[in-house]
């Protein structure tokens, strides 16, 4: 595994266990119209822990890639609706929670990056 592979397993990791060590904090911010907070919650943090495992063996890198960007694409209305609801987040400067919004590609970025097969590895989304 290389560095990006290893920090991108803590990363997600780390961040799916906090969906668990602290829900409010992740159910505070999702949308209205989303329902089942709380189980959502817990849900995005399984998929966040499962795709960082995913990683480690080389046989599923790239689809726990593909599954980690599915997983920040599903959690991004969240930052939107923080963004665009700044009086809800006092304790965050409304520009930060904008300057988020594109750090969501970057994360995309870092994961399919992190992921993508390595040349000369015969590593494809169809191997066994």
């Amino acid at each position: 595994m290389t560095w990006s592979q290893r920090l991108l397993v803590a990363f997600f990791t780390a961040a799916g266990a906090l969906h668990f060590l602290r829900p409010g904090m992740y159910e505070d911010i999702m949308p209205g119209y989303v329902p089942a907070h709380h189980e959502l919650v817990l849900a995005s943090g399984a998929a966040e822990i499962g795709g960082a495992l995913g990683v480690v063996p080389q046989r599923t890198r790239r689809l726990a890639g593909l599954w980690l960007v599915a997983t920040l694409v599903a959690v991004f209305p969240a930052n939107v609706h923080m963004a665009l609801h700044p009086d809800r987040y006092p304790s965050l400067s409304p520009g930060l929670l904008w300057a988020r919004l594109p750090l969501q590609a970057l994360a995309i970025w870092w994961v399919l990056a992190a992921t993508r097969p390595q040349r000369g590895s015969h590593e494809t989304l169809t191997e066994t």
